[in-house]
């Protein structure tokens, strides 16, 4: 019994041995804009300039309208990659306190960012898109198609001061 009651009010177990991980980009962003911007993304034209030996890759990709690209913010410093545990979200107090892990911020541990973008073209080993939020030379980690049926949650919720920002316009 008294074993049950120190596992219960006892801290959360720490999690198994983690490895570090090596990531390889697969391509690089290309488009016109050299530092990144908190918004004005929608109308970017983009490439995702892929190796060339991942070109076969691409088969069938062309038929979806629209993709999702993670990427690599190359230009946070590594002395700013998760020094910040909590934040006000885009650096407004208007916005509450929030943990890094319940933003969309930048400053991550592992800033794996991600995008849903129209597929505009294939062509090659290139992607053609719009709306990337991903500046020139951003490292691509990964491209997967974007299906609705998988990946549209109509029923998700999200933190009372988003849906008041949204509704805010």
């Amino acid at each position: 019994m008294l074993h049950r009651l120190r596992r219960l009010f006892s801290r959360s177990p720490e999690p198994a041995s983690l490895v570090d991980i090596t990531l390889r980009p697969i391509g690089v962003v290309r488009n016109r804009v050299k530092k990144p911007a908190p918004d004005g993304w929608e109308e970017v034209n983009s490439r995702i300039v892929l190796r060339r030996e991942l070109a076969e890759a691409l088969l069938g990709l062309d038929g979806y309208s629209h993709i999702h690209v993670l990427f690599w913010p190359h230009q946070v410093p590594d002395e700013v990659r998760g020094s910040k545990p909590r934040l006000h979200p885009m650096d407004d107090p208007a916005n509450p306190l929030q943990g890094i892990l319940a933003t969309r911020s930048q400053i991550r541990f592992n800033p794996i960012l991600t995008s849903v973008v129209p597929l505009l073209k294939v062509k090659g080993n290139v992607l053609h898109v719009r709306g990337l939020d991903a500046v020139d030379g951003s490292p691509v980690l990964d491209v997967k198609p974007y299906i609705p049926h998988h990946d549209s949650v109509p029923e998700a919720k999200v933190a009372q001061w988003v849906a008041e920002r949204i509704q805010g316009g």
